[in-house]
């Protein structure tokens, strides 16, 4: 009787530590929020932690599938935990998809616009779509979500899209970000939140080289880890990838998102500059109202492309996947 009980006890812990990520939680008093790298061991699946912190005094981590690049946050106490430096964790997990797309886009990173990864390699002819939520006193543009959805409702559903989010836009479109999460839960888009940076920063007359988070004086501890903080508040779940701000870096810089264990994310088709996507594309639209034109541009794409999203010759991709199949190839 005992080991029957102890069976089905078993079997619920499994059920419930396998819940899928979207299912996520609102951590709303976090303490202790920092960078912390070590190896969590449950099996079958090893997870790579890049975060701790604390909820109502209880200990939890923020840890990525370096296979998958899937990320998930977990009661700390479920785990078997080998704590390391950046360093031997990207040695640990060396031959997997999540070190190789770092190393990748450390390789890309000495161009002061667009380092990182601008492209991935699906399988199928399609794009993997990025909208960008900068500061705004504009509402989301939900026209752009709502299309997206009718057009691909038959032949994708949840809808994957990436929202590159920082901390100001979270703090003053609540309703808009409720909006969005709502659309998540009822299964119709399934989202994949990159850290945009807190404040985003942008001066009209500094040069690119101190512009955005190259400004003097910029706290990039606070940039990175605050956002996450705030994602988690909202109950958002965040992921490995990190858009820099008007898509400026240095080396320097990029390196530093890396040692957050970040994936920094660019661009090989800015619709509103007039980049057309190719078959493997990271579009870069803007959805937080400051770009018309672009969210134009992609709905006008969207209705060209009508007939072969309907036979599924032409689809959205998930930007996990697209970077970590890109990732394999290489």
């Amino acid at each position: 009787m005992m080991k029957a009980l102890l069976r089905i006890v078993f079997v619920l812990l499994t059920l419930f530590y396998s819940l899928p990520a979207n299912a996520q939680v609102t951590y709303g008093n976090i303490k202790n929020y920092q960078a912390y790298y070590g190896w969590a061991k449950r099996y079958p699946q090893d997870w790579l932690i890049l975060r701790r912190f604390e909820n109502n005094g209880k200990p939890y981590l923020l840890m990525v599938n370096p296979q998958t690049l899937q990320t998930k946050v977990n009661d700390a106490g479920f785990y078997q935990i080998k704590p390391m430096s950046f360093a031997e964790a990207r040695k640990l997990f060396g031959s997997t998809p999540y070190q190789k797309a770092l190393s990748k886009a450390e390789s890309q990173s000495v161009t002061i616009q667009d380092a990182g990864i601008e492209r991935g390699l699906p399988k199928e002819t399609g794009i993997s779509l990025t909208a960008d939520l900068c500061p705004s006193h504009r509402p989301l543009e939900r026209k752009l979500f709502t299309d997206l959805i009718n057009g691909f409702s038959r032949v994708e559903k949840p809808v994957p899209i990436a929202l590159s989010v920082s901390g100001l836009w979270m703090k003053h479109h609540m309703q808009d970000l409720a909006w969005l999460k709502q659309l998540q839960a009822n299964q119709q888009i399934y989202i994949t939140w990159i850290n945009h940076s807190f404040n985003h920063r942008v001066s009209s007359t500094n040069p690119l080289k101190t512009n955005f988070l190259l400004e003097p004086g910029t706290d990039i501890n606070y940039e990175v880890l605050e956002t996450e903080k705030l994602m988690l508040a909202n109950g958002l779940l965040p992921s490995v990838f990190f858009r820099f701000p008007g898509l400026v870096s240095d080396q320097q810089l990029v390196y530093q998102i890396t040692g957050f264990g970040l994936i920094p994310i660019g661009t090989d088709a800015w619709l509103a500059k007039g980049q057309q996507p190719q078959a493997g594309s990271i579009v870069l639209i803007h959805g937080n109202g400051n770009e018309p034109v672009g969210v134009n541009d992609f709905i006008k794409l969207l209705q060209s492309k009508a007939k072969a999203i309907a036979g599924k010759q032409w689809l959205l991709y998930d930007l996990r996947e697209t970077v970590e199949e890109e990732a394999e190839v290489k």
